[in-house]
């Protein structure tokens, strides 16, 4: 994971497992289906693209950021609407 480059580290993802909130739901994704998720840890907010297989049992990190208030509104957890 890339994670290092963005400054999230792997522990905070998965310690902040008991406050994931999905916040939007891509089941016809192109591979797979795929959720993003809000987090928090320690005072730190993340979204997190996860793609399911579960078929197979398996669960993927796509990509994580920090979301930006330019493009979220203050909750973190709904897109500004483009003008």
């Amino acid at each position: 994971m890339r994670l290092r480059t963005k400054g999230i580290s792997r522990r905070s993802i998965l310690d902040s497992v008991h406050a994931y909130e999905i916040i939007e739901s891509y089941t016809d994704d192109k591979y797979l289906p795929s959720y993003l998720i809000y987090t928090e840890y320690a005072g730190e907010y993340y979204h997190i693209l996860f793609a399911t297989d579960v078929e197979s049992e398996n669960v993927r990190i796509v990509t994580t950021y920090r979301p930006s208030e330019q493009e979220w509104l203050p909750d973190l957890k709904t897109r500004r609407r483009l003008s």
